[in-house]
């Protein structure tokens, strides 16, 4: 049997092609202001703190290493090197449902110690949004699958986890702008320990 007659008997498109439209429709919900909301605020930030569990962690992870490129100071929560976070710092805190108690609970810490707290979540009233100063919100599906998120053909948060990926990548090029930093710049912060 050819991929093609699978296809047609699956009764599906082309899983790429699927996959490739919903993050386009989530993203084209995403809103700008808030994309630049949040490179504004990491522009002015000092020290940057990212939290996040799981595939979010992972979302987090990416952000911080191209912040770090970008020449911000950045630290990794639960990471053995991280410091204390502080008044005047700021967090970033990533999850999709904005449920997990752990990133919940580092934000409404930081909170409570004087620093900001930013969230991308796909829910603007979840209890890690409550802790935050600003929110940026990525309308996609979760594990939850709430009757308000989109359909997906992903398992579990995977279309969060992807348009997360794209939008904080958007951030980043918005700080390279403000920041003059080019790709050779970038480079040169980069491990060289490969």
């Amino acid at each position: 049997m050819t991929d093609e007659h699978n296809a047609e008997k699956a009764g599906s498109a082309d899983p790429l092609d699927t996959v490739l439209t919903e993050i386009t429709q989530v993203l084209a919900k995403v809103s700008r202001p808030e994309v630049e909301d949040l490179g504004r605020r990491l522009g002015e930030a000092g020290r940057i703190f990212i939290a996040g569990e799981g595939r979010s962690g992972l979302m987090a992870k990416a952000f911080a290493m191209r912040l770090m490129h970008l020449g911000s100071t950045v630290h990794v929560l639960g990471e053995t090197t991280t410091p204390s976070v502080a008044a005047g710092d700021t967090m970033v805190a990533i999850s999709g449902s904005g449920k997990t108690e752990g990133t919940v609970r580092a934000a409404e810490a930081a909170q409570r110690v004087g620093a900001g707290v930013l969230v991308v979540s796909t829910d603007p009233s979840s209890p890690l949004a409550r802790a935050a100063e600003a929110v940026l919100t990525v309308p996609a599906a979760t594990k939850y699958r709430r009757a308000d998120e989109p359909a997906t053909i992903q398992p579990l948060s995977s279309l969060f986890d992807q348009a997360t990926h794209i939008v904080l990548d958007v951030v980043c090029l918005q700080l390279a702008e403000q920041r003059r930093v080019d790709n050779e710049t970038a480079r040169a912060a980069h491990s060289n320990m490969e």
